[in-house]
């Protein structure tokens, strides 16, 4: 993945052929123009449960139109970091009270989540790039 510095406060990552963008708010000097990257943060997890529920339902079929997550996030006003996020799966009165247990068990795979759980060590360096 590259990062590039397009401009304001927009910075964009290439990667794997996909361009995305992040900007800060207004209130933070950016134009709002995407998402902040700690906003895509956050949805990473959501939509990283999300493709497990949806995988789950799929191998079952059963109809995930009527599915939502409901995502939320208690801060740590002191750290200004997380000290929870919750995930609410809300299921149609109709899914399968057998599944209802299996289908937070999916979500609960997440990979984003579980890399959060287990950390990996961030290794940060500045290199001089040679011209071309």
């Amino acid at each position: 993945m590259e990062v590039t510095f397009d401009g304001g406060k927009v910075i964009t990552a290439h990667l794997n052929g996909h361009l995305i963008r992040t900007d800060q708010p207004v209130r933070g000097g950016g134009g709002n123009t995407a998402p902040a990257p700690f906003d895509l943060f956050l949805a990473s997890v959501g939509t990283c449960a999300g493709i497990y529920v949806k995988s789950f339902c799929d191998q079952r079929e059963i109809p995930t139109d009527n599915i939502k997550i409901i995502q939320s996030v208690a801060f740590d006003p002191e750290k200004r970091l997380p000290a929870s996020i919750s995930l609410d799966i809300q299921l149609p009165a109709d899914f399968p009270e057998k599944y209802k247990a299996a289908v937070i068990n999916a979500a609960e795979l997440c990979l984003v989540k579980k890399t959060i759980n287990n950390p990996p060590e961030f290794v940060v360096t500045a290199s001089v790039a040679t011209p071309y």
